[in-house]
């Protein structure tokens, strides 16, 4: 019964006349409490480690790609490195306030996807808003991870939780890529002056593979790809909410008739060609 009443209104949604969509206010919020938060972020964490590669850019990320005694090490320095205890506080500092991070970024990612889904009405955005969150879920279960092989690590162990370590990384990084797939896709789809932005979404979406193969060469590309994201969905929030406040109007336009992508969705005959009208494409351009 409760799968039905979701299906009929998500239809229900499909099918109402075009509105303005003001999801993107919530969007826009959150993104600026993200980017203002991962700034935070950034002087908390340790700015230096003892000896990383230089491809895993910031050594957060070095941590949790972290493998071995060695690789703790090489973040922390040895014990008798007088700068292990301030890098060890300061990544516990950042990895505590972390988990207000995740809570923006999924808020911020699944109300922008959620947003485009009133715009677009596709299905697929709906299920793409629910990534974000998965994402912050495995990003809480490696920090706590995080947290037990530090402790082992400080007493001079070694903690088995490191062999767990990989499987939520891989599984936070690929769901925000995934994320940042359907925030690309979705933005093609609004029209042609969208497509070069989408397209520049879509591009570093392959980063996350080289960077999750080989971290301590491509480590440092994992920021900048999911940022570019980021930074796109809060470009389209904030004209979103521009749209919506100042003009009233949706960001895309839709014919709210008899919606054929809906049609075509649900594999019903187009009722365009059984009735002899010409199908159009793209956006319906308003009556004057």
């Amino acid at each position: 019964m409760a799968g039905g009443g979701l299906h009929h209104w998500i239809e229900v949604q499909r099918t109402r006349p075009p509105a303005p969509t003001r999801w993107w206010y919530a969007a826009l919020a959150a993104e600026i409490a993200t980017l203002l938060f991962s700034l935070h972020l950034g002087r908390v964490f340790p700015a230096e480690a003892a000896g990383i590669h230089p491809g895993y850019g910031a050594p957060v990320i070095a941590f949790e790609f972290a493998r071995s005694e060695a690789d703790l090490f090489a973040v922390f320095g040895t014990s008798a490195d007088p700068l292990q205890v301030a890098r060890l506080a300061a990544m516990r500092a950042g990895n505590e306030q972390d988990y207000l991070f995740m809570l923006l970024y999924a808020a911020f990612l699944g109300s922008g996807c959620f947003a485009l889904w009133r715009e677009l009405r596709l299905r697929w955005l709906l299920a793409a808003a629910l990534l974000p969150v998965f994402a912050a879920l495995c990003d809480a279960y490696e920090n706590w991870l995080l947290f037990d092989i530090q402790a082992a690590f400080t007493l001079g162990d070694y903690s088995s939780a490191m062999a767990s370590l990989p499987w939520p990384v891989a599984a936070k990084f690929l769901a925000l890529t995934l994320t940042n797939a359907a925030i690309g896709y979705a933005m093609i789809q609004m029209g042609r002056w969208w497509q070069f932005a989408g397209t520049l979404v879509l591009i570093p979406c392959l980063a996350t593979i080289m960077a999750l193969i080989a971290p301590a060469g491509f480590g440092w590309t994992l920021t900048a790809a999911i940022g570019a994201g980021w930074f796109a969905l809060l470009v389209t929030a904030a004209i979103g909410s521009w749209s919506a406040l100042l003009r009233r109007e949706p960001l895309v336009n839709f014919d709210p008739d008899t919606p054929r992508r809906r049609a075509a969705d649900r594999d019903e005959p187009d009722i365009s060609l059984a009735s002899g009208k010409r199908r159009a494409f793209g956006r319906r351009k308003r009556d004057s």
